[in-house]
């Protein structure tokens, strides 16, 4: 029996057009791919979501895109939201939580844990933790409303874990983490599984770690897109203003930055080129992103507002951060797509590159277009390892490293 159907509080008005909406939810997520297991599936068809979102309309509240309970600080950057179920399903998945486990949920929401507390059953432990003591608080009383009352709801500040509960056999971060501290390894029990969006050069991806010994090895990674951590696992990017706040370059490492060049390069004469690499109208690639990013010494994100891409300034593609390789006081970075057919079912990507290097800046984006598309589209994917950060570089294997605060990621390509 679920903890659902033996929980007289779960019931209490809850509607037929609830119950209708939520197994509507759970096709939605089959169709996308999110939901590929019966246990996750049972999960989502169990816990009603909409008493996690007082308030919201019930259409709302079970639409497999949607984020609910928006936090803004004072500059009205999200602080907490609860995520699309679609993105907690793809996350859960990746988990691939057994009854009996202990879980750590780092974020609080309720709905997630609740989910979670479904999967792990009577036998297994949940606790979440949150560093707002409204989000906290408001978790709390959502799952005692919703019979979840068994789930552990903690207020701190999750950079530390919570070593009064450890160890865990999986741990589940839902908020952007750019680094990952020596407690979640340290309170991850032996061959555990943590599911982290991990923001590795300005990307993130949500990834699927298990421990071997001192180091996590990469199961399965996803994009993702989540609020950033606070507390002790902030982190700041260096944000590069090109024009007025109209474009912006946004660079995730401490690599020197030419600001002004870089301005004089954008209001300057374009180059463009175009690599012959087609692809298909919802062909997922962002795998090409990773791989650009992996590839070049010098990557930030070009970020335009809709005035600068309407007047000509940028490209359609900087609207959500187009992928740049930056040298000195020239970049270069991903045009958006062109058609290559009448049907406009096939498109072919291409580079814009401003400033002195712009032309071999072009030519070298199209070249990693096409390496990625000759040796790595269609294939396993990167392999992603973290290392504890005293790792002398004669330890790491090949590929990309990426220097944290508490680790070393390495970044390869099979």
């Amino acid at each position: 029996m679920s903890e659902r159907q033996d929980t007289n509080t779960r019931t209490t008005g809850e509607t037929d057009r609830a119950e209708e909406l939520r197994e509507k939810m759970v096709g939605e997520l089959r169709d996308l791919g999110a939901v590929r297991s019966g246990s996750v599936a049972a999960a989502f068809s169990t816990v009603p979501r909409h008493l996690f979102a007082p308030g919201e309309p019930l259409e709302r509240a079970y639409a497999t895109m949607t984020t609910l309970h928006r936090k803004q600080n004072g500059s009205g950057a999200a602080t907490s939201v609860v995520s699309a179920s679609e993105i907690q399903a793809a996350m859960l998945e990746q988990a691939r939580i057994e009854p009996g486990m202990r879980v750590l949920e780092i974020g609080s929401g309720g709905y997630n844990a609740a989910l979670i507390a479904e999967l792990v059953g009577r036998t297994g432990k949940v606790v979440s933790a949150d560093i707002d003591p409204e989000i906290a608080d408001r978790a709390r009383r959502y799952l005692d409303a919703a019979g979840y009352g068994r789930v552990d709801v903690v207020l701190g500040d999750a950079a530390y874990g919570v070593p009064e509960h450890a160890p865990f056999d999986r741990i589940i971060v839902t908020a952007g983490a750019w680094d990952i501290p020596p407690a979640w390894t340290g309170q991850l029990a032996e061959a555990g599984r943590i599911v982290v969006p991990l923001r590795m050069r300005g990307l993130t991806r949500s990834v699927a770690f298990e421990r071997e010994g001192d180091r996590l090895v990469s199961r399965d990674y996803r994009l993702c897109a989540f609020v950033p951590m606070q507390g002790a696992g902030a982190h700041s990017e260096q944000v590069v203003a090109l024009d007025e706040g109209r474009v912006s370059l946004l660079i995730d490492t401490g690599q020197p930055v030419d600001a002004a060049g870089l301005r004089k390069a954008l209001l300057g004469p374009r180059t463009e080129r175009w690599g012959g690499m087609e692809f298909g109208d919802g062909e997922p690639l962002h795998g090409l992103d990773l791989w650009i990013a992996t590839a070049v010494d010098g990557f930030g994100l070009v970020k335009a507002t809709k005035e600068a891409v309407d007047s000509g300034l940028a490209s359609r593609s900087a609207l959500y951060g187009g992928k740049a390789i930056v040298a000195g006081n020239s970049f270069a970075y991903r045009a958006s797509a062109r058609p290559v057919n009448e049907s406009r079912t096939r498109f072919e990507f291409g580079a814009y590159a401003h400033g002195p290097e712009a032309e071999r800046l072009a030519e070298e984006y199209i070249d990693h277009i096409r390496t990625w598309d000759r040796d790595h589209r269609g294939g396993s994917g990167a392999r992603i390892e973290v290392f504890p950060a005293a790792t002398p570089d004669a330890e790491l294997p090949a590929g990309r490293i990426i220097d944290k605060n508490h680790t070393r990621i390495v970044i390869s390509w099979p």
